[in-house]
């Protein structure tokens, strides 16, 4: 009918056809148990190339932050102005958010900081805005990094604190003895929400003698939240309590915060903690501790300026990989510290006709007319009502579903029929579906499963980027299983070396079980001709020295051998077993699992 490209799907044409059939037959002999698939769309924008991450952290307009490809249009984030000769901070929106396929160079910076990018996006440097890549002479002449140049921006992001027990008993103790809830009512919901966890105890009101790490930063955070503030390019907390003061001193000193102590002339024994550093130090202070209150997390107007961080190599990856890009109010957005230029501007409320002419990876053929194609191939006298699979070619929830909303017809008209179905994929737009996919499960039996291959954001971003994180993955199975839904997860591909440590296992399955997964299937990675050459490319890049390892476990085909499938299936077994998945679960060695509709719709979801 036509080709569209559109400023959310930036690199991938999609090929809207009225298609003739929709149901295929799966050719005999193919070894899984089916005979049937549906395919709304051919290719996936779900860019799954095991290379580039879209987890670069985004400095949110709240001082927390935020995985580039998380961004959702309309979110508020912090650009900069001119201010002199310097910049400041300012609130922006996220205008428009999309993903487009360039070829991906990484930015190393002395502190060790990896920023992948593509050759035409530009940093802000001491020297003005410049290219990722160019040249000094020639067509390609233009300002480019360079070894040795200096970034502007804020300072190396910090990881927020995960919210445990020792966080919570510091948050209480500071947040309490510094004036308890009079003040602020965000401290206060959090304080509500701590204290549980303490039954009638008031112990946490005592500082520890010697405080863990993890209590010191939920301290840090407390005590800013009711005596501290940040104005005027100036952190600070003034307190009358010496052992409160003390203590938020001696963490302090813990992280590496550089501060002085003043006394206050109208009240004697009050005392004033300054942070030093500029808003670099306060930056890494609200990550550190991860305070509450709002308002005191603003850093509206903050002067930034050189970073001190340089850049030590520009590399080319040897790849076209899919980067995430947004458009701002101010033009500009702070990456991972550094104030990054936007790409492109886009309108993002028109689809664009385009011809085709792109590789086969960018093009998505969307058969429009699928639900109404299927629905009248069921009809046939022909049909006998059996088990029809979705997900085992393409992913049918692949963020273009979200657009065309193909598959809640397909549902539609397979339960109509009486026809058993299932779903495989790692969209999480599946979610959309969950209520009607519950009420037909009334009538048909319903089978779904999810794909979630680890729990590393960081290394999920480099392996699938622009598909959901793994938190967004087991947030879907909840709901499914909330929804009285079945719900395998399929642990795929495992890496050899890189995903496959039993303490990386370990957690996965803990993460699986507390979510509720019916059922549990891992596999090895499969690597096919085509996906062999570019996951080559990506090890070589970004893990050397796994290289020969891997040739070694894949010298013999698309398969690892077989004595590293056995060693993988005595490691996931007792794991499985650890976690009360045993019964319902297993370890498949000869390559990807696919769902299988549940007999019944209470019984659980089977995998081959």
């Amino acid at each position: 009918m036509r080709s569209v490209r559109s400023p959310e799907f930036d690199g991938v044409t999609f090929h809207e056809v009225h298609a003739r059939s929709v149901l295929n037959k799966v050719p005999a002999g193919s070894g899984v148990p089916f005979g049937w698939t549906v395919n709304p769309y051919r290719g996936c924008s779900h860019a799954c190339t095991y290379c580039l991450e879209g987890g670069t952290r985004i400095l949110m307009a709240d001082g927390r932050t935020k995985a580039l490809s998380e961004l959702k249009v309309g979110d508020e984030i912090y650009g900069t102005r001119g201010h002199g000769a310097s910049r400041r901070l300012v609130p922006t929106r996220v205008l428009a958010h999309w993903t487009t396929l360039r070829d991906a160079y990484r930015v190393t910076l002395e502190d060790g900081t990896r920023l992948v990018a593509g050759g035409d996006h530009r940093f802000l440097t001491a020297k003005g805005w410049k290219h990722v890549t160019g040249s000094k002479f020639g067509a390609a002449q233009r300002p480019h990094l360079e070894p040795g140049t200096e970034l502007i921006g804020v300072g190396r992001f910090e990881p927020t604190p995960d919210e445990t027990l020792g966080y919570r008993a510091g948050y209480l103790c500071g947040m309490l003895r510094s004036g308890g809830f009079a003040a602020e009512t965000d401290a206060a919901a959090r304080a509500l929400e701590y204290l549980p966890d303490f039954g009638a105890s008031v112990a946490f009101l005592q500082v520890p003698a010697e405080p863990d790490a993890h209590w010191q930063r939920g301290f840090l955070a407390g005590v800013f939240d009711l005596a501290g503030g940040y104005g005027r390019g100036q952190l600070a907390v003034a307190h009358d309590e010496p052992e409160i003061a003390d203590a938020f001193v001696a963490a302090l000193a813990r992280f590496g915060f550089a501060h002085q102590l003043d006394e206050v002339p109208k009240f004697p024994t009050r005392q004033e903690i300054r942070l030093l550093g500029g808003i670099g130090e306060v930056l890494r202070f609200l990550h550190v501790s991860n305070p509450a209150v709002g308002w005191k997390r603003s850093l509206d107007g903050a002067v930034i300026g050189a970073s001190r961080r340089r850049v030590d190599a520009i590399e080319p990856l040897g790849l076209q990989l899919p980067l995430f890009d947004i458009t701002t109010g101010t033009g500009d957005f702070v990456a991972d510290g550094m104030v990054s230029h936007n790409c492109f501007a886009r309108n993002t409320h028109t689809y664009l006709d385009f011809d085709a002419g792109r590789d086969f990876d960018t093009q998505v053929v969307v058969k429009i007319n699928a639900p109404q194609v299927l629905a009248a191939q069921l009809k046939k006298p022909s049909w006998r009502r059996e088990h029809v699979a979705m997900g085992t070619n393409t992913d049918p929830y692949q963020r273009a579903e979200g657009r065309y909303r193909l598959m809640p017809g397909i549902i539609t008209a397979l339960a109509r029929s009486g026809t058993p179905l299932s779903v495989l994929t790692k969209g999480t737009v599946l979610a959309r579906d969950l209520p009607l996919l519950r009420d037909v499960a009334r009538d048909v039996p319903v089978g779904l499963a999810v794909s979630i291959a680890l729990l590393d954001e960081e290394l999920q971003h480099r392996l699938e980027p622009g598909t959901p994180s793994p938190r967004a993955r087991l947030e879907l199975v909840r709901k499914a299983r909330e929804a009285g839904l079945p719900c395998s997860v399929l642990v795929a591909p495992v890496l050899p070396y890189l995903t496959d440590s039993e303490e990386a296992l370990d957690a996965l399955f803990a993460q699986l079980a507390e979510v509720g997964a019916t059922s549990v299937t891992a596999f090895a990675l499969h690597l096919r001709p085509g996906a062999r050459e570019w996951f080559g490319r990506w090890l070589a890049g970004s893990y050397p020295a796994l290289v020969p390892r891997y040739r070694e476990l894949y010298a013999r085909g698309s398969y690892v051998q077989k004595a590293y499938r056995e060693r993988l299936a005595e490691r996931v077994g007792p794991l499985l077993r650890r976690h009360g998945l045993d019964r319902k679960s297993g370890f498949d060695a000869r390559g990807p699992e696919l769902p299988a509709a549940a007999p019944a719709p209470a019984e659980q979801l089977r995998l081959l």
